[in-house]
């Protein structure tokens, strides 16, 4: 226990040194500069280049948006994540090691051709994004957690970081062991998620781009905007054009349409007018809802019950 606290203490440490670090010391490796690199050179474009010339340069919940970028990718980890993701690795490799299991790489990629290190890990950690993507619109309880992403009503590149933080914590883990036994190093993951929350930023943005006959491989903001329609077909309830970076996947599986441009399409889904409006009723909402159901299901419950006991 007492090596799980100390963990816990020096994630906090060093992770406050490195958000120190990356705010106020700028380099080619700071993440914090390229998102907001990134951030304002796609503003820029929506900016020049707006595909609804009727919306906003400050569009609907743009300061919201722009909160969740800085939480979800800065804060988050200050608060929780970096201690919690720490110490889970620890548990699990102390778990591994009751079987004698030392080492979990499997493939040792070390060897190979820089290019075909990077092909490897951004094929395998954007298909495994692709299919937990899936899993958030077709189970419930995911569901409520995604819910936060598709509360967006005007696209912006700023409505890519928007989501639940509990997102991070679901992907992260479907991604962990596959990546981790391929053993791949932080600077492979940085400069794939560089370019992946170039893309992701491009994919949300005002923009109208396809990427001509590229598009059958790159997922794009015409392609992505059917993903956050209103009115899905019937027959694609539980949604369309999941493709994080890569549209692929989509087109390989069958879960891609793009019936027509689709630039005025209502966004959003059904019940969004009672969804809430704000930073931290939006992130609660998963668990209250939970517990407002579990309460009226115990009462109904209990209603029944008493009902069943009268009619004896």
């Amino acid at each position: 226990m007492e090596k799980y606290i100390k963990i816990i203490l020096d994630s906090y440490y060093g992770y406050f040194n490195y958000l120190v670090n990356e705010m106020f010391y700028p380099t080619w490796k700071n993440y914090f500069w390229w998102l907001l690199g990134l951030s304002v050179g796609v503003w820029l474009l929506e900016i020049f280049f707006p595909w609804r010339k009727k919306q906003a340069i400050f569009r609907k919940d743009f300061w919201l948006d722009g909160f969740y970028m800085f939480f979800n990718y800065f804060l988050f980890s200050l608060i929780a994540y970096n201690a919690i993701s720490n110490v889970a690795v620890e548990a699990f490799n102390d778990f591994l090691g009751i079987f004698g299991i030392e080492n979990m790489v499997a493939l040792h990629v070390e060897t190979w051709p820089r290019w075909m290190q990077f092909l490897l890990l951004f094929l395998l950690a954007d298909f495994i994004q692709w299919n937990v993507h899936r899993l958030l619109h077709r189970v419930p309880a995911l569901w409520e957690f995604h819910k936060v992403h598709h509360s967006v009503e005007e696209m912006g590149f700023a409505a890519h970081l928007r989501f639940h933080w509990m997102e991070t914590i679901i992907y992260k883990t479907a991604q962990y062991i596959p990546l981790a036994m391929i053993g791949f190093g932080l600077e492979d993951f940085f400069i794939v998620h560089i370019f992946a929350t170039a893309i992701g930023h491009l994919n949300h943005a005002n923009l109208r781009i396809t990427y001509g006959p590229l598009k059958y491989i790159l997922n794009n903001p015409m392609m992505h905007l059917w993903h956050h329609v209103k009115e899905l077909p019937k027959d694609r309830k539980y949604g369309v054009n999941y493709g994080i970076t890569l549209s692929l996947w989509d087109y390989l599986f069958k879960t891609d349409y793009i019936p027509h441009e689709g630039r005025d399409e209502a966004l959003g889904f059904d019940g969004m007018e009672e969804f809430p409006k704000t930073f931290w009723t939006q992130i609660t909402y998963p668990f209250v809802k939970s517990k407002n159901v579990d309460g009226v299901q115990a009462h109904q419950a209990g209603t029944l019950k008493k009902g069943t006991l009268k009619i004896k």
